[in-house]
């Protein structure tokens, strides 16, 4: 139980860090691009060899392979009708939510499979992540949007706390759920970051800094793959 927590402060804490830092200080475009695009890497090492491939390998390409849209679909609907709710505005809280719809069936994920030695690719490939995601996601939280620091800042620790408690409970009810259940969590959550990659943090880095952000990922991807 110790180790379940251990591993839910070190994916959620950064979220906080992050957050806090969003609120405060306007970090140079380039440099927030490259964490964005950095973090991107090192989850796509993460989706392809940590979530999707033992799912995969498990549950089979049906199953799997629903999973895996279907967490895509939650997330990216969830984001269309944020962006509709509030139009050009919309990217701050779309990275909240998808800290939030992807950190969920993630640590889940993570604290099912901690009964099998757990995973530090997917453990670091969560925190770094989240760090940008949440820089960003409050940056422009403050920037955009007509919202006390105070309460911007308690929904990014509550976010962060409920990740906690998801690992922790994914830990728990490890022993009792069944292998293919375990592997829909998986490429359920696989399904969930590539939604948020895809419509939020890849475009958002490339807007930010530039073709050359695709260095950085591969810098990521490249870390995240050797530690697998």
């Amino acid at each position: 139980m110790l180790t379940a927590i251990l591993y839910g402060l070190i994916t959620a804490v950064p979220i906080a860090i992050g957050a806090a830092i969003g609120l405060r200080w306007d970090l140079p475009a380039r440099v927030l691009a490259t964490l964005m695009a950095f973090g991107a890497g090192t989850m796509i090492a993460a989706v392809s060899t940590e979530l999707f491939e033992p799912a995969f390998k498990q549950a089979g390409i049906g199953l799997a392979g629903v999973a895996l849209f279907l967490g895509t679909a939650v997330y990216v609907i969830a984001d269309h009708v944020v962006e509709t709710k509030l139009g050009s505005r919309a990217i701050g809280p779309a990275l909240m939510l998808g800290v939030f719809l992807d950190g969920v069936p993630e640590n889940s994920a993570l604290g099912v499979s901690l009964t099998a030695g757990g995973s530090l690719v997917l453990v670091v490939a969560i925190a770094v992540g989240n760090v940008p995601e949440a820089v960003s996601g409050a940056s422009l939280m403050r920037r955009e949007h007509d919202m006390s620091l105070r309460y911007a800042l308690v929904m990014w620790v509550a976010t962060a706390a409920i990740l906690i408690g998801v690992t922790v409970g994914g830990y728990a009810v490890s022993d009792a759920i069944s292998p293919t259940a375990v592997s829909i969590v998986q490429a359920f959550a696989g399904g969930a970051t590539l939604g948020v990659l895809a419509n939020g943090l890849m475009p958002e880095a490339y807007r930010e800094g530039g073709w050359w952000v695709g260095l950085a990922t591969a810098a990521g991807f490249l870390l995240a793959f050797v530690l697998g």
